[in-house]
């Protein structure tokens, strides 16, 4: 498995150049990039300035393994308000043209939400019409994802949707494309679940992970913790994905509320690298079985 970090993680005032140097320096062969408003890679984002983006990754010696966004949160693509999803249909576009020309092989997806807790004045959809409307969308995707031959990756994240692994695993082979798969968060899962079982359960049907660690006990967004320090059954996680034949990009999100190591930022990329490290030993010292 290979170990990217997220754009997110980064809470100093480097520009992009000085956190893919950062990564760099603690050990990262990946870099997690994401498409906002205004930041590197943008919704305005020209093809030349998408050029620089990969370039500036070559030189530093970074491969940009995937691209995410946060922007769903505001263009939920299961809304009842027809334009709000014909704006999320516009940045899943936009993402599978920006992963283009920067040259990831997957993008991270919110297909639609039926309600966000920590979303102020966020709209809640029926359940049922939130999932009819998540297979449209990422339907009508799916013709330019095949064409460009980029994954749409289906995160599982807290849009109160989708909350089984059988279900996941039902929308994506619903859909029928070899390139719709998941974008499995390890630490989503612990608020209600195990990863362990979803990691066995999507199978291949999994293109890249994130990793988070979550302190059940806290029960909200502040529970989102150091790898290594929360609920994570992490040998029985490394074991599945072993199992699943999963050797590619294993992303860390560190994103709690507040932020940690607030008086020395930087320390928390490194603690992060090798935490991954201790992560990945754990299998290799098993023969892939990660046993305690």
């Amino acid at each position: 498995m290979k170990k990217s970090i997220s754009i997110w993680s980064f809470y100093g005032q480097h520009d992009l150049r000085g956190k893919l140097v950062l990564a760099k320096k603690a050990g990262f062969a990946g870099f997690e990039i994401d498409l906002s408003e205004d930041g590197p890679v943008n919704i305005k984002s020209s093809p030349g300035d998408l050029v620089a983006v990969r370039r500036m990754a070559d030189e530093v010696g970074l491969v940009l393994s995937g691209l995410a966004t946060g922007l769903y949160w505001q263009a939920n693509a299961a809304s009842a308000n027809l334009e709000i999803r014909r704006r999320a249909a516009r940045i899943l576009d936009k993402q599978l043209d920006c992963a283009h020309a920067l040259g990831i092989d997957a993008i991270l997806v919110v297909p639609g939400a039926v309600g966000g807790e920590f979303v102020e004045g966020d709209e809640v959809v029926p359940y049922d019409l939130a999932l009819e409307r998540a297979k449209k969308f990422i339907c009508d995707a799916v013709p330019k994802a095949e064409s460009l031959k980029i994954t749409i990756g289906i995160e599982n994240v807290w849009n109160m949707a989708m909350l089984s692994p059988l279900e996941v695993r039902n929308f994506i082979d619903g859909i029928g494309s070899d390139f719709v798969k998941a974008y499995f968060d390890v630490g989503n899962v612990l608020a209600n679940g195990y990863p362990e079982h979803w990691i066995r359960i999507l199978g291949h049907r999994i293109t890249r992970v994130h990793f988070k660690d979550y302190r059940r006990a806290v029960g909200s967004m502040h529970g989102f913790i150091d790898l290594l320090s929360g609920d994570v059954n992490w040998p029985a996680v490394m074991s599945e994905l072993h199992a699943a034949g999963y050797d590619g990009w294993c992303a860390a999100e560190m994103i709690p509320p507040v932020p940690f190591y607030r008086y020395a930022p930087d320390t928390l990329i490194y603690n992060t690298s090798k935490a991954m490290d201790a992560i990945f030993a754990k299998v290799a010292d098993n023969g892939g079985r990660g046993d305690d």
